[in-house]
């Protein structure tokens, strides 16, 4: 999926979308997706300038897009602007290494399961083989 595709299912823009292509994704269960992480990223300007590293929020942030993409993609596509897609939990998140510019994040999601709306997913961001950040993401789909 190249960025036109990402932008139909995801409502977030410049500067908080955070998904740059996605390598494959198989409905109902998992997505590899990309974030190329540049020093001309915004939060770089105070998180620190004269030692840039992404903030582990951000990584959240990125691998829960990740997850919505996944969720819309296993929902066979429903329009983006009837619902959203929202965040509503993290448990066991790790930060495991820094995350600096020039970096390349994989994005790896698998779909749990779903109890009363919520979804669950194993969430794992990699740079090259190193594991950088790993945690449980919950989401949920409400109409707007």
């Amino acid at each position: 999926m190249e960025i036109k595709e990402i932008l139909q299912c995801l409502p977030h823009r410049f500067p908080f979308l955070l998904v740059d292509r996605v390598l494959s994704c198989e409905p109902g269960r998992n997505i590899l997706a990309i974030k190329n992480v540049a020093i001309n990223e915004p939060f770089f300007q105070g998180h620190f300038p004269e030692v840039p590293i992404m903030p582990g929020v951000m990584i959240l942030e990125a691998l829960a897009q990740a997850a919505g993409i996944l969720s819309y993609k296993t929902l066979g596509g429903v329009e983006n602007r009837k619902v959203l897609y929202y965040f509503v939990g993290i448990d066991n998140a790790r930060f495991k290494k820094p995350v600096t510019p020039g970096d390349q994040l994989i994005l790896d999601v698998t779909m749990g399961r779903s109890v009363r709306g919520i979804g669950k997913f194993a969430a794992q961001a990699r740079v090259g083989d190193s594991v950088v950040t790993e945690a449980e993401l919950m989401c949920t789909i409400k109409e707007r």
